[in-house]
């Protein structure tokens, strides 16, 4: 989804075009009902997907990581065409096809495993065809909300975006982990197939607006060009390119995670089922504590201190989860995925408002897949470090090294021009 598709030179500094008055409030709703049930079938996915591949393919390490990191790999493939793509392609239409794109792929493990069919190569397949769908819907997805909430209540509408996310994470992993236990990992994924049928039906209810027409061919640059002109304006800025780092190496550690957060509280600390879900839906909690406290820490210190104060919270949180024992001490754990959760959100809700704040209208669906591609790229090579790494010297050891990486973070942003500023606007563009 979208905003205003008209062409805007970079040297404009307006902010995204208010949401008419006109336009119904039910309109958010639907969007926000569409995306809330989808994530809470990606939020099951998450734990039957892994767990799918260790207890129904008996996979290794390495093999766990490479279904992982083709859950992501498409935005290093197409991330940065993507954002053009998004302002050229009818965006509804668009929006719903990449819905049942992955319905389509995801019922194809259950049906696989029914028929005994199920193999990695097919687990891979499937994963890869949604990671491609997934971008260009993400794109637009991430662009849509400018052009419907005024630009005045962005940072209230994605605090309660990342909270309602952050709720799917903390129920979708423990009813994964419950699923999973009773129907087995593969059927489990039956659930998130339903959850982009019920996306699609809710998206087509929404109105297919004037903005969404793609402008004419001869009235826009070249493809290269458009993707150029949004490379340039994200890595070059003041506050973006700082923050695309950060947000860089905290994906990497989070497409370690996981890949090996299933292996370590599988073969390491012995969890059930069940019980890994509960334990990786702490990250939910913590998740959806950092979205509600977010605004009111903004207020209160900046948005520039809060998003440092965020990430050093997640370097003293990570640490906890590589050096939990088993039995009793498995809370240790979900304390840690808790409080790195919670660093995760802040990021993203400060960093998301400002660009949406404050790029051009025309710019932002290129910035947002510039972004992403350089950030949510660094997943799929996490995963396979991670895997690759447990494969070798165990989970824990595998863990304990991506965790260390999140000391990284504070560092990216205190040796840019953040340091010493109060708000990210503080930061002359």
């Amino acid at each position: 989804m979208s905003t205003t598709r008209t062409e805007m030179s970079t040297t404009r500094t307006e902010r995204p075009p208010e949401a008419p008055a006109a336009r119904p409030a039910a309109a958010f709703w639907r969007y926000w009902t569409a995306t809330t049930v989808s994530g809470l079938g990606d939020a099951v996915t998450a734990v039957a997907l892994p767990l799918t591949a260790v207890s129904v393919l008996h996979a290794n390490g390495f093999q766990v990581g490479l279904v992982t990191a083709a859950g992501y790999v498409a935005w290093l493939v197409i991330g940065l065409p993507a954002g053009v793509l998004v302002q050229r392609l009818p965006l509804r239409g668009t929006q719903i096809a990449m819905d049942l794109l992955r319905a389509a792929a995801i019922a194809s493990v259950p049906s696989a495993a029914a028929f005994g069919v199920l193999g990695l190569p097919h687990l891979v397949a499937a994963a890869l065809l949604v990671s491609f769908a997934s971008v260009v819907f993400d794109v637009g997805n991430s662009t849509f909300l400018p052009g419907v909430v005024p630009a005045e209540q962005l940072t209230a509408r994605n605090s309660l975006t990342s909270g309602t996310q952050a709720v799917n994470q903390l129920a979708g992993p423990s009813i994964g982990g419950v699923l999973v236990q009773l129907l087995g990992a593969a059927a489990a994924l039956v659930v998130d197939a339903v959850s982009f049928l019920c996306s699609a039906a809710l998206l087509r209810t929404l109105p297919r607006a004037a903005a969404e027409r793609p402008a004419p061919a001869a009235d826009r640059p070249s493809f290269g060009a458009q993707i150029r002109e949004g490379w340039r304006y994200a890595t070059r800025h003041p506050v973006i390119g700082p923050c695309l780092a950060e947000a860089t190496c905290v994906n990497f550690v989070c497409g370690a995670l996981m890949a090996v957060v299933p292996l370590f509280l599988v073969r390491t600390l012995h969890a059930p089922a069940g019980l890994v879900g509960v334990l990786m839906a702490a990250e939910g909690a913590g998740s959806l504590l950092g979205a509600a406290l977010t605004p009111r820490l903004a207020a209160r210190f900046g948005t520039a201190r809060t998003l440092v104060y965020g990430s050093l919270v997640g370097v003293a949180a990570a640490p906890l989860m590589p050096l939990a024992p088993g039995g009793p001490g498995l809370p240790l754990f979900a304390l840690g995925n808790a409080g790195f959760g919670a660093s995760v959100v802040v990021l993203s809700i400060l960093t998301r408002t400002y660009r949406q704040r404050t790029v051009p209208a025309a710019l932002l669906p290129r910035v947002m897949a510039t972004v992403r591609f350089v950030s949510w790229g660094a997943i799929p090579l996490g995963a396979l470090a991670a895997g690759t790494a447990a494969s070798l010297c165990g989970p824990r050891t595998a863990l304990a090294l991506a965790c260390a990486l999140t000391a990284l973070s504070p560092v990216l942003l205190l040796s840019s021009r953040l340091r010493g500023a109060r708000e990210l606007t503080d930061v002359a563009a």
